[in-house]
């Protein structure tokens, strides 16, 4: 961690934002020891946590290309590209020193250190009412916790900092925190945000109880707290939130932060130097379906194949190129500038709350109403709906939904590890489609490895095993 905190502690980007859209614009670096002293730079510094889900390992590149890579739901077109740094994540032939898991870990460390000295300080501004730094309080915890959750379901232990740090050898010689511990730390943020979150908010991308209510109920699915976790999960839908009758809609660039997106990470392109873009379209479409596209993390043809007849997901989320190869409708072409993408990514939305309930009903052999939730995505998707009276075909068929209506979401890897399939499955996958007779994936597989720049810098942070 020593040369994390150093990054961290040095500086913290600041940033400015308008009155109704939470723009990421930096303005300049400031030495966090002489600044947040009032509202606007506690302001300022709370935006550039929000600005930190735009690094290349958070919500631009990391958690889209490891949250499916690793599956069966994409594939990597081109793996020479970029250093074979996605192809490794494609064949399970990952390296500790792969550039895109160091930038996960960095990049969540950054954000994390970030919140933690804006909870650290904002008690004290003098010019902030009490339920404005509730509030602020609130999104701060609930990103926290958050960058937590992508970085347990990752490494498996990672170092629990929940205080700021000033002292750069602090945490330096201790070991990784047990994962038990870390999801204690993020259900207790979660919980604590959502009494202190609005219900809704005028600045678009800003952090709201919905967001809250329905990670915590993801964290406690994937810990296997079905009846915990329905607790939560039944809070999202009244506060006001609606599938899209046009899944068509969900994607269009003209209609972000539309009734079915409870948080998404917001991109725009044109904005300051295009430097407000993400790189997405780029790396994540077809090489040579566009100038300087790298083919990278591309739907397989079997998940474009999965879709039945007449379900209108598969021309609404995958498109083909002239060749026929695969590609994601979810990533728009927003500027003439390749690497500056103006489309959002989807942390979470109504459908994925729907889905998560249906398993928990299922998991608790409550099939009427694990139908029930099912059947909703069906009925949108325009495919024929299930009265199953079996857990284990109700659990198959909310897996193969899941999949279809999630692909290139970055959850896809996540539910196989969560349901325990990762190892079948990809086995399967590997031989059934050509091109991977030397892929294999293997039981250290479903964590990935410690960044090793990481352990040089401070060994008492082991290597996972197998690595």
């Amino acid at each position: 961690m020593k040369k994390i905190i150093i990054t961290i502690f040095s500086l913290s980007i600041i940033y400015s934002c308008s009155s109704d859209l939470l723009e990421l614009n930096p303005e300049a670096q400031k030495v966090s020891s002489q600044f947040y002293n009032n509202s606007a730079e506690i302001e300022q510094g709370i935006i550039s946590v929000y600005g930190a889900l735009q690094y290349t390992g958070q919500y631009q590149l990391g958690m889209p290309a490891l949250g499916e890579l690793p599956s069966d739901n994409t594939y990597d077109e081109v793996p020479a590209n970029d250093a074979f740094t996605y192809g490794e994540l494609d064949f399970f032939t990952i390296q500790p020193n792969n550039t895109l898991i160091a930038s996960t870990w960095k990049d969540n460390y950054i954000g994390i250190q970030q919140a933690n000295i804006i909870l650290n300080r904002i008690g004290n501004i003098p010019d902030m009412t009490d339920a404005v730094k509730n509030t602020r309080i609130g999104e701060m915890k609930f990103l926290r916790a958050l960058m937590y959750f992508n970085l347990v379901r990752t490494f498996g232990d990672v170092p629990l900092v929940l205080k700021e740090t000033t002292n750069v050898n602090e945490y330096f010689g201790q070991p990784r925190t047990p994962v038990a511990e870390v999801y204690l730390a993020i259900e207790k943020d979660l919980k604590e945000s959502i009494n202190l979150l609005p219900a809704t908010t005028t600045q678009k991308g800003r952090v709201t109880k919905g967001a809250a209510l329905g990670i915590l109920g993801k964290v406690l699915l994937t810990q296997k707290k079905f009846t915990e976790s329905l607790t939560y999960l039944n809070q999202v839908e009244p506060l006001g939130y609606q599938l899209l009758t046009d899944v068509t809609k969900i994607f269009d660039i003209a209609n972000k932060n539309n009734a079915e997106i409870i948080f998404d990470v917001q991109f725009a392109s044109g904005l300051n130097g295009n430097s407000e873009g993400s790189t997405a379209y780029q790396m994540f479409s077809p090489s040579g379906s566009v100038s300087g596209a790298k083919g990278h993390n591309l739907p397989t043809k079997e998940v474009y194949n999965l879709y039945s007849a007449g379900d209108s997901r598969r021309s609404a989320y995958i498109g083909l190129t002239s060749s026929g190869i695969p590609f994601s409708k979810k990533l728009v072409k927003t500027s003439n500038t390749i690497a500056d993408g103006g489309s959002n990514f989807v942390v979470l939305r109504l459908a994925d709350i729907f889905l998560m309930k249906a398993e928990c009903f299922a998991e608790q052999n409550d099939f009427t109403n694990a139908n029930l939730y099912l059947n909703k995505i069906k009925t949108r998707a325009a495919i024929p709906t299930t009265n199953f009276t079996s857990k284990d075909l109700l659990l198959n068929e909310i897996d193969r939904e899941r999949r279809l209506e999630f692909v290139g979401e970055g959850h896809r890897w996540f539910d196989l590890l969560r349901t325990g399939k990762a190892i079948s499955v990809m086995t399967a996958h590997f031989n059934n489609n050509q091109g991977y007779s030397t892929a294999q994936i293997k039981q250290y597989n479903l964590l990935m490895p410690v960044p090793q720049g990481q352990i040089n810098t401070d060994p008492a942070l082991k290597q996972n095993p197998g690595y």
